[in-house]
């Protein structure tokens, strides 16, 4: 498959065949979720396959033998993990005969995070390349037969691209905070409405009469035992929520291992070494991504602390801009945490379809209009 000029496109279904040297070439600083230490990491410890439905698809562009592009896909035959949420979507092509699996979607796998999938290595020739990888990818849709294609949590400057490709846009929110130069977690507080700031105190402080302990860990801080640890509060959520383990036990090992120094663990202890909750985080140059959290026992207020506060503590003392603390949860609008919208582009090969479905997304993005508009009369902040 050729590029433009002297770009050679190539579709690879590992990134562990592109390999560790040339991928360095694509990473981001900001978003360790693309860096090869993480991809591998899914691929290598089983969480990608038959098993969760994901399979890996990397549209790659080459300039001679260097790697300047890659388009990050997958290939599914569910909804599950993605967290923008099709099922709707998926009914009402089943009910008009149309099948809408397979379909092709770009994410990181069970990761609702904003960034962009669609990789560049700094040269001259980025706006070229992005546009042969999107091109790649809408022509593998209808060679493959999958019924749509979808780049999910993109960068809001990636709208007018997806728009000028023939992508419909989609708007979701999620709920980030944003420090605004805090000195500390007193001078954030200092911003909080009465009321809001008033809960949060006390909320720490029921953390603290509970004789609890926390304890935050990264670097060479953290340890195989700690890696089984947070594994185990995971199954922990999994299994209430009555969800899916996407994710191994050694997924946990290896990313402890190979990405330390940009996880936050925040560990939560009472009265012993033994954790009794615990919350992962993810560390860019400019965000935290709050990730995964369990515990094995019901303490008061304990997920705010361990999700919430001790994150934004975290982002302060680091100066860290934006805290994205994962999908829904409107308990943290309360907390200090705006409604941010988010956004994701979609084609559907059947013109019906896509038709239709663009229609009630632009629907659905007046509703969001009004929703945001309630939320802008109950702001926790100080205005």
């Amino acid at each position: 498959m050729n590029g433009s000029a002297n770009t050679q496109i190539k579709i690879m279904d590992s990134v562990l065949k592109i390999g560790s040297a040339a991928w360095a070439a694509l990473e981001v600083p900001d978003f360790p979720f693309t860096d090869y230490t993480f991809l591998s990491a899914l691929e290598e410890t089983h969480c990608l396959g038959t098993r969760t439905g994901w399979t890996p698809i990397y549209i790659t562009a080459w300039s001679e033998d260097h790697l300047v592009g890659a388009l990050i896909l997958y290939a599914k035959d569910n909804s599950y993990g993605e967290f923008i949420f099709d099922f709707g979507w998926a009914d009402a092509a089943n009910n008009a005969g149309i099948e809408y699996y397979p379909k092709l979607i770009s994410a990181i796998p069970f990761t609702p995070v904003t960034g962009s999938k669609i990789l560049l290595a700094a040269d001259e020739g980025q706006d070229q390349t992005r546009g042969d990888l999107v091109q790649a990818a809408k022509e593998l849709m209808c060679t493959a037969d999958a019924s749509s294609l979808h780049f999910l949590f993109i960068p809001e400057t990636e709208r007018v691209l997806f728009q000028n490709q023939g992508f419909f846009i989609r708007h979701s929110f999620q709920y980030h905070w944003a420090n605004h130069g805090y000195g500390s977690f007193e001078s954030f507080l200092s911003c909080l409405t009465g009321k809001r700031r008033r809960e949060v105190v006390r909320e720490r402080n029921q953390v603290i009469k509970q004789n609890i302990q926390i304890k935050q860990y990264t670097g060479d801080q953290l340890t195989a035992e700690q890696a089984d640890i947070m594994h185990l509060f995971y199954q922990s959520t999994m299994d209430k929520k009555q969800g899916f383990e996407f994710l191994t036990a050694e997924f946990f090992q290896t990313v402890f291992s190979t990405m330390k120094d940009k996880i936050m663990l925040v560990l939560a202890y009472h009265g012993s070494d033994r954790p009794v909750a615990g919350a992962l985080n993810f560390i860019g140059t400019q965000r935290l991504f709050g990730r995964y959290w369990g515990c094995l026992a019901e303490y008061r207020a304990l997920h705010f602390e361990v999700c919430y506060y001790q994150g934004i503590d975290f982002c302060i003392k680091n100066k860290l801009g934006i805290f994205e603390a994962g999908a829904q949860g409107e308990h943290k609008f309360q907390r200090g945490f705006l409604p941010t919208l988010t956004y994701s582009a979609h084609q559907i090969q059947h013109p019906g379809l896509n038709h239709a479905i663009a229609d009630f997304v632009e629907r659905e993005k007046a509703q969001l209009k009004l929703l945001f508009k309630d939320y802008d009369g109950h702001n926790p902040y100080q205005v």
